[in-house]
Order: C-alpha cells, then sequence, then structure tokens
C-alpha cells in the first residue's frame, strides 16, 4: 500500500488508487480497509476541491455534490470554498425549483382560499408539474431511502406527497369509488413548502462554515520572492517553495510560514491567537503565514509552504472536527432509528381510526390527517441538532486561537476537574537560559562550560541549547565529541580529548559513581531559587554544577487562578528535580507536584488519576509529553510545541497560552448547553406536533392541522436548530 504525493491524498489497495481529501482519512482506511471500502470510498478520478460529505453523517464522503444515501441531505464540500457569495449547486437547484413550482402552486391555493370551484382538471394540470418536477428529488431520495434501507425525512414527505396527490388523481378519475374534495393544491403547496424549506435550511447551514471560510480568505494572493540576482518577483502563493528568501513590507500579510533573515517589524497574530497586541519580531524569530505585517518591512525565509503551512493545518483541523461526532450524537442516533417506522406506523393508525371513527367525509379526513402526520415528523431537527453546534463552536473556537480536534474532546473538556500541567514550555516560557556556572575546587568556568557545551552541541534537548547558547555568548570554542549517548531523562555523555565527560542529574551522577556531596547545598540553594541544576563530572570526578532558569510565562500567574476558578485541581508533572519544581509551584500556588519523573511515567501517573475516578487533562508540549497526553480524557498541546504533541492532543493551544484552557472551558459548555437545547427542541416538538397532527384537538375543539402547515411546522423545527447553533458565535470566551 502507498500514499502517492500529488493531488488529494491517494492510497493504492488491490490495485485499486482511492483518493481522499485529507491524511486523516487516510489513516482511518489504513486503520479498517474492509469497514471504508462502502459508499464512502472516493474512486478514482476525483480532483482536488470536489470531495463531499454528509454534517450527520461525517463517514459519507464522494466525489461532487449530491444527497447523502442514509439521511438524504445534501452533501456540503469537505473544505468550504473561499467567497461568502458562493452558492452550492444544491442550494442554486432548490431555488429555481421553489420558484417555478411557487407559480404553479399559488393559483390553486388562491382558489382554494377563494372558495371558487376551479376545473378538476385545471388543478391535476397546475399540481402535476409541482409536484414530479419541483418534487422529483424528494421522490428520488424517498426511493433510495428505501433501497438503502435508511428510512428517512424524505420517506415521509416523499410518502405524503404522493398520497395526497395519487389520492387526488384516482378520485378525479372515480369519483363515484372516492367521493369528497380532491388534494392537488395541498400536494403542490407542500412541495413548494419542502422546497422553501430546503433554501432556508441549506442557506442556514453555509453560515456554520463560516469559520473555515474567513480562515481560507487570509491567505494573500501573491508573495514576493527575491531571485538570487537580487530582482524582486512577484508569484502566485502556490509558487513558493521551502527555502526560497521572500520580501514582506509594511501592511502585508505574511505569505507562508518561515523565519526572519533581514530586518525587523512587529506582527499583529490576532487571526491565529486571538490576542490583539502585535508581537515584535525581529532576525532569526519565527512568522506564521497569512498574519499581518506592521509598519517594518522584513526578508524572511519560507519553511512551511502549501499544505505544511500552520493555517492549512488549522483549517484541516477545523474540518475534521466539524465531521466528528459527539458522544451525545448516540442518543439521536438511537432514536432516530426508530423514528421513521414508528411515524410511518402512526399515520397508518391516524388513517384507520378516522376512517372508521371519524365524522364525515371520513375518507378526507382520514387522508388529510394522515398525510399531515407525515409531512410534521421530521427527524432532520433531531439529526441536526448536534452537527451544527459542534460545526458553529469548533470555528467560533478557531478564530480564537483554540483547535478542537474532534467533538468528543469538546463535550469532555466541560466534565474535567483535573488539569495535569508540563513545566517547561507550558507553565515556563520553554526557552532555558544559562544563569549559573559554578565550578569545582581547582577548576575553572570557561574549562566547565567548555566540556559541557561540546557535550550539550550533540542533543537537542532545550536545557542542552542553553548550556550551549551560553558558551558561545562567552566566546567558548566547542570540540567534537566522540561515543555521545543519550539516557532519556537524565543526562548525557560522551567523550572530549580522550576524557570521559557526564552531565546531568544528581541521580545520573550517582550512577555513574560520582559524589556530588561539595556542591550539593549550593545545588539545592539554586534549586530553591527555580533553576535547573546538572553536575558535570570529568574521568569520573566533579568538576562543577550549571544552573538554568526558565522564566515562568507572565500569563501562567493569571491562568492559574482562572483555572482555580473554574473549580480545577491543578498538578504539576515534571522530569525536574523535586526542589525546583516546588520553587515554581509555591510561586504559582500550584495545589500538587508530582516531581522527578521520567517520560515514561508520565502516562501512569494519568492512569493512576483516571482510575481514582478524576476526569483528568493534561496539558503539555514535548514528546515526551505526547503518550500522558494521548491517554488523558482530554489532551492540551501548548501550539508553540512538537508536532507530535499536536497530534496527540484533542485540543492546542495556538498561542500556548493556559488561559485558553478557561476559553475552551467556556466554548466546551456553551456549545453543550447549545446541543441539548437543540435536542429539547427537536424531542419536544415532535412529541407535541405528531399527536396534533394526528388529530388530537380535534373532538375538543374542531381543529385539524392542514398538511401545509405541518409543512411550514417542518421546516421551522429544522431552520430553528441551525439558527439556534449560530448563536454560538456569539459567545464570550
Amino acid at each position: 500500500m502507498k500514499v502517492d504525493s500529488h493531488g488529494p491524498f491517494s492510497v493504492s489497495h488491490a490495485g485499486e488508487t482511492y483518493f481522499f481529501c485529507s491524511a486523516h482519512c487516510v489513516e482511518k482506511f489504513r486503520q479498517n480497509i474492509s469497514a471504508y471500502l462502502t459508499p464512502t470510498i472516493i474512486k478514482p478520478d476525483a480532483q482536488p476541491g470536489t470531495f463531499y460529505t454528509c454534517p450527520m453523517h461525517p463517514d459519507v464522503i464522494q466525489q461532487g455534490s449530491g444527497a447523502c444515501p442514509r439521511c438524504g441531505m445534501a452533501l456540503e464540500p469537505l473544505i468550504a470554498a473561499k467567497g461568502e457569495g458562493e452558492e452550492s449547486p444544491e442550494l442554486k437547484d432548490m431555488r429555481r425549483r421553489f420558484r417555478i413550482s411557487l407559480l404553479f402552486a399559488l393559483p390553486l391555493l388562491v382558489g382554494e382560499m377563494m372558495g371558487k370551484g376551479m376545473s378538476r382538471w385545471i388543478q391535476f394540470v397546475l399540481a402535476t408539474p409541482v409536484v414530479f418536477w419541483g418534487g422529483w428529488p424528494f421522490f428520488q431520495r424517498g426511493w433510495a431511502s428505501l433501497i438503502n434501507r435508511s428510512l428517512n425525512m424524505f420517506t415521509l414527505i416523499s410518502l405524503g406527497i404522493g398520497v395526497a396527490y395519487f389520492y387526488s388523481v384516482t378520485a378525479m378519475a372515480v369519483p363515484q369509488i372516492f367521493p369528497g374534495g380532491l388534494y392537488f393544491e395541498a400536494a403542490a403547496m407542500i412541495t413548494a413548502l419542502v422546497l422553501l424549506g430546503q433554501i432556508l435550511e441549506l442557506g442556514a447551514r453555509s453560515k456554520t462554515s463560516g469559520a473555515i471560510k474567513a480562515l481560507l480568505e487570509l491567505s494573500p494572493k501573491i508573495a514576493r520572492r527575491l531571485r538570487a540576482d537580487g530582482i524582486e518577483e512577484a508569484i502566485l502563493l502556490n509558487q513558493v517553495q521551502r527555502g526560497d528568501s521572500l520580501r514582506v513590507r509594511p501592511g502585508e500579510k505574511i505569505p507562508v510560514d518561515g523565519i526572519l533573515l533581514e530586518g525587523a517589524s512587529s506582527v499583529d497574530e490576532s487571526m491565529m491567537s486571538g490576542e490583539p497586541i502585535p508581537v515584535e519580531k525581529s532576525i532569526n524569530d519565527r512568522v506564521i503565514g497569512a498574519t499581518l505585517n506592521g509598519t517594518g518591512s522584513f526578508v524572511m525565509r519560507a519553511e512551511h509552504v502549501g499544505e505544511g503551512t500552520l493555517l492549512a493545518r488549522i483549517v484541516d483541523l477545523v474540518g475534521q472536527a466539524q465531521r466528528s461526532r459527539a458522544p451525545i450524537q448516540r442518543l439521536a442516533d438511537v432514536t432516530a432509528s426508530y423514528f421513521v417506522p414508528a411515524v410511518i406506523l402512526i399515520a397508518g393508525l391516524t388513517f384507520v381510526i378516522w376512517a372508521y371513527l371519524g365524522s364525515p367525509p371520513v375518507l378526507s379526513h382520514a387522508l388529510i390527517n394522515a398525510v399531515a402526520v407525515l409531512i410534521i415528523a421530521c427527524p432532520c431537527a433531531l439529526g441536526l441538532a448536534t452537527p451544527m453546534s459542534i460545526m458553529v463552536g469548533t470555528g467560533k473556537g478557531a478564530m480564537a486561537g483554540i483547535l478542537v480536534k474532534n467533538a468528543e474532546a469538546l463535550e469532555v473538556l466541560a466534565k474535567v476537574d483535573v488539569l495535569v500541567i508540563d513545566k517547561t514550555g507550558t507553565l515556563t516560557e520553554g526557552k532555558p537560559r544559562l544563569a549559573t556556572v559554578v565550578a569545582g575546587p581547582g577548576g575553572s568556568e570557561s574549562d566547565l562550560l567548555m566540556y559541557a557545551a561540546s557535550l550539550e552541541q550533540s542533543s537537542e534537548h532545550p536545557l542542552g541549547i542553553a548550556i550551549v547558547r551560553g558558551a558561545q555568548a562567552k566566546g567558548i570554542s566547542l570540540i567534537k565529541v566522540d561515543a555521545f549517548k543519550s539516557v532519556t531523562g537524565k543526562g548525557v555523555y560522551g567523550t572530549i580529548r580522550g576524557e570521559n565527560v557526564a552531565l546531568g542529574t544528581s541521580a545520573f551522577m550517582e550512577e555513574q559513581r560520582v559524589s556530588v556531596e561539595t556542591l550539593d547545598s549550593r545545588a539545592e540553594g539554586l534549586r530553591r531559587d527555580g533553576q535547573t541544576v546538572m553536575f558535570v563530572a570529568v574521568n569520573g570526578k566533579l568538576a562543577g554544577l550549571l544552573g538554568v532558569s526558565d522564566p515562568i510565562k507572565a500569563t501562567t500567574f493569571e491562568a492559574v487562578q482562572l483555572l482555580h476558578k473554574e473549580g480545577l485541581r491543578l498538578i504539576m508533572l515534571t522530569g525536574d528535580n523535586r526542589t525546583t519544581a516546588l520553587a515554581v509551584a509555591e510561586k504559582l500556588s500550584i495545589d500538587d507536584v508530582e516531581a522527578d519523573v521520567l517520560p515514561d511515567q508520565k502516562r501512569e501517573k494519568v492512569k493512576a488519576l483516571q482510575s481514582a475516578g478524576h476526569i483528568v487533562a493534561m496539558a503539555g508540549d514535548g514528546i515526551n509529553d505526547a503518550p500522558a497526553l494521548a491517554q488523558a480524557h482530554v489532551g492540551i498541546a501548548m501550539g508553540t510545541g512538537t508536532d507530535v504533541a499536536m497530534e496527540s492532543a484533542g485540543v492546542t493551544l495556538i498561542k500556548g497560552d493556559l488561559r485558553s484552557i478557561v476559553k475552551a472551558r467556556r466554548l466546551s459548555r456553551a456549545t453543550m448547553k447549545n446541543i441539548r437545547q437543540n435536542l429539547f427542541f427537536a424531542f419536544i416538538y415532535n412529541v407535541l406536533a405528531i399527536p396534533i397532527a394526528a388529530g388530537l384537538l380535534y373532538p375538543f375543539s374542531g381543529i385539524l392541522l392542514s398538511p401545509m402547515i405541518a409543512s411550514g411546522a417542518m421546516t421551522l423545527s429544522s431552520v430553528s436548530v441551525i439558527l439556534n447553533a449560530l448563536r454560538l458565535r456569539r459567545v464570550v470566551l
């Protein structure tokens, strides 16, 4: 099996090539090939931008627009297109059918309301094109629901329209068998009203993808590339290659992710982080594509282009989240699976009861009430209740710098009672600096730093990088290291000029049989000051120690206060020394500290909390945090951290600011409240509407529900659910 690199994602399997919209879908295919070989697969000849899915059934994916084979709803693009003004083919078609159908249906309605008799043949001529042309998509989807054994709202709609129309045709042809009125106007108006409902629903649904559209619109159209001869040329954004030098002028959008090579400026990154204050950028600082440059001009090197940019990854993650299903959706799924058969049964019973017990004309009353039951009982509102809220909620989060990977994480986040937090890069800035150099008796600080930095130049650990930078700042030359080896969570060792050098924790020194007693008190003092201490040994003897400080983020103090107000218990989980960890925890008022924890132990600590009955969220930013992030009920990755951490987490905070966890919880609560409102409305609507449509009020008030009113009520139920979901866009986080 191989994944092709061109066009959309594709996989070769059993002699065929299958195309997918994203790497996420490829992974799903790999995990369960047999389950994926269904109508959800995208067959050959697919082109980028032509993939559609169903908001109620996200596993249904096909090339080109159309209807979902399960629920009959119009499919939507997997990736929203740029431009709010663009209409879906489905919406255009429904609008055309509605306008023409209304021209034919209105005379029928006016004639009925004015009580003027209209020729039966004229009624037949006016109603027939409305039913068979205007309503043809409903009959197609209703028939497909029978073929696919997946009864849905279009089963009921097509059945209701068909019964009213064919009864009228039969009554017109043989009036002696079916005396009473004709219902051509009911069949025509129901069709027109359902078409109007589809227009309103499709229009409202298109607004739920507004967040993705807004993100896509952020990208600039062109970039300014500097050629080798120094000439500047304007190129399209998709022509930018990794390594290109690009000039960004004042007020322009940064084209792709990269690093500053020349110049300096302030950059408005609010579209990514939600923070309105511009960020100062200078040489070697990273810049993000689609953010807005301030008054300065600079030259940057392109590092991530195309699908590799942060903006592209955000769009992909938001799309995945909007297509995911929350656990609460299971309730609606189970209910909907029994709903349509139950409605058909109720409609049949309504017809029988009215036919035997109703008042004259019994057959007319029986037919009208049965059709009203079929039309008003729309399971669409029930199916849309959760997906619409998830779509709007995850989009709202993305615009605030909170990326939710799946709906389950969004649902669980509000229930979390314990937050486990990594120290380095999460509570602190993650940019350690060499603060203290203490040489042992008879040694020099420069020699100590030379040994330590030379050893650490082969390491990618942040503490090692801090030591190397500290040595370089002092003008110390580094020496080649032989036989370098790293012991995860403990230290490193190697050979320098034939001498065996080791650097690491006190526990690591003990393993190397090196006594640290002479500098132990000094080390403890540095730890109490919040510094991370590393000992250096040369040829089995203690040569000195180094202290590295990692300042606490300025926003962390406020974040901890806000998290405590949320009722969360905060636990720091770190591989650092306990004294250092306690010093940081005391400054921040962290509830509990777990120190000296090796990377493979972090996951076990999270499991222990879960076993004790806690709902646990884990916040971290490094590769060593990935197992714990995956184990937690909700993993929260700092956007400033590693890709591995982001892939393992259910939520990513783009700015790496812990205050965004509070915003994410507010979003979770608001979204779940919105979903419960939608589900309640959908349930209560059907509980009240079906008995009324069946004629329950007739014995007491003489009121019967017209099928046309039932059609309007059905439309109102679906649109109301969508409009309620759209209210999430106004939630203050």
